[in-house]
């Protein structure tokens, strides 16, 4: 096996502490440096990787330790070929995953960064505190004495006292500090429910990454972020996800864009044609696909749109009576009857299931899911178990079909979301991540 490019993984203690600005300016300021740059995603977050392509000019892949076994974490980590550097982005905090392992652990950033031998920066936010800051860093060095702890990149530094004593504290216990950044508000990317709007939502996102990078370039040690990437060997050749369909009609639009880039890619590489169309621009799927899928996304604030939209409801209902559709979580809702937005206003969908859901009263939902399916959905057959992540803050107010599968959480307790099926249509709430092993 060839050994991987170096890489390194930015995570922090907890969500919050501003490593996906650092991530983004980092990757941009790599990638003006002349460095073709592989950017990867720690979990199962689907939003960051559409950042981190925009920052990089390369695609951005999930790196999932709970939801993806040893082949499909060789696949997507190949999508490294031909970079000169990795650079990954952690989730929530470095040590933070479930309770029960999954294909190949807990999901914790920790353990993408020790599978694949990168070294990790850490992103910590001082504000509110000086020398202290070097004991949450010297924690987070010694809980794993196997992990490369690169060293940390101070954020929201007040002044350049508050820098030189917490600098104090780090060097105290050897800690190295790769940069200090001073505080800017005008730095955080535009939020919603679910985090960070959409990359395709941002009003300047070529200027919001410039600004990153040129942030970053005044106030860390490029050189010596560099000079700490770290790499392991290969992992063990494996296979991207299998098309579900060889013409596949894939909804994509600010309704609907939710897609984990290694099922798009291993379809694409398994010989697949994926056909973009947009119903929020009352497009129908192309007449001759084989499926039509319908991915998450923000349904709820497009609700009157999708309503409305005439052209794509007739050719969904045509395709559903000879060919499968499938939706997941807002796509899902959208096959549903009806959707009812958060100031009560109730919406007609597509209706080809008799689901019923609502924002008006908000519930939280989330966490890895495991799928036994009790009936087949596209690309897989009964009996079949499927690896997925639930993320949204919609309730069910009907769901009158058969359900299509037996669902649990990450500990093996049973979800009452079991998806549907109807005919020819399929939906979920969680988003697919592998078929488990």
């Amino acid at each position: 096996m060839n050994n991987m490019p170096k890489g390194l993984l930015i995570s922090a203690p907890s969500s919050g502490t501003g490593k996906t600005t650092v991530m983004l300016g980092l990757l941009r300021a790599l990638a003006e440096d002349g460095l073709n740059v592989q950017p990867f995603k720690s979990g199962p977050d689907y939003i960051d990787p559409a950042f981190h392509r925009a920052a990089a000019g390369r695609p951005s892949f999930n790196f999932d330790t709970w939801a993806m076994n040893p082949s499909l974490l060789g696949a997507i980590s190949a999508q490294a070929e031909g970079s000169d550097i990795v650079i990954a982005e952690g989730s929530m905090g470095l040590y933070d995953g479930v309770a029960k392992p999954g294909a190949t652990g807990h999901g914790t950033s920790a353990e993408t960064a020790a599978k694949m031998g990168w070294g990790v920066i850490l992103v910590i936010d001082v504000s509110g505190q000086a020398q202290s800051a070097a004991a949450t860093a010297l924690g987070f060095a010694k809980y794993n004495p196997d992990l490369n702890f690169a060293g940390v990149i101070l954020n929201r530094v007040a002044s350049p006292r508050h820098e030189r004593l917490t600098r104090l504290g780090m060097e105290k216990h050897g800690i190295k500090v790769l940069g200090s950044l001073p505080r800017r508000g005008d730095l955080a990317l535009p939020e919603r429910h679910l985090g960070l709007i959409q990359a395709v939502e941002h009003p300047d996102l070529e200027a919001a990454i410039s600004g990153y990078a040129n942030f970053l370039r005044e106030n860390v040690d490029l050189e010596a972020i560099k000079a700490a990437a770290t790499g392991g060997d290969a992992l063990p050749a494996g296979q991207l996800p299998k098309p579900p369909a060889q013409r596949i009609a894939l909804a994509q639009d600010a309704a609907f864009s939710f897609t984990y880039p290694h099922l798009v890619a291993g379809w694409r590489a398994h010989g697949a044609e994926i056909i973009p169309f947009s119903p929020l621009a009352d497009e129908a799927p192309d007449n001759d696909a084989d499926l039509v899928w319908l991915p998450g996304g923000y349904p709820e604030l497009h609700a009157g749109s999708l309503a409305a939209a005439s052209n794509f409801r007739k050719a969904m209902m045509e395709h559903a009576k000879t060919r499968p559709v499938h939706g997941e979580c807002g796509g899902y809702m959208a096959l549903g009857k009806t959707l009812v937005d958060k100031e009560g206003n109730s919406h007609e969908m597509l209706g080809l299931l008799g689901l019923v859901t609502s924002y008006e009263k908000r519930k939280f939902h989330l966490g890895y899911r495991k799928a036994h399916l009790i009936a087949p959905m596209p690309g897989f057959a009964t009996g079949e178990a499927l690896r997925g992540h639930e993320f949204h803050y919609s309730t069910i107010l009907e769901e009158p079909d058969a359900p299509l599968a037996e669902v649990l959480d990450a500990e093996g307790n049973p979800v009452p979301e079991t998806g549907s099926i109807n005919g020819n249509v399929t939906g979920t709430f969680f988003h697919l991540i592998a078929e488990a092993s």
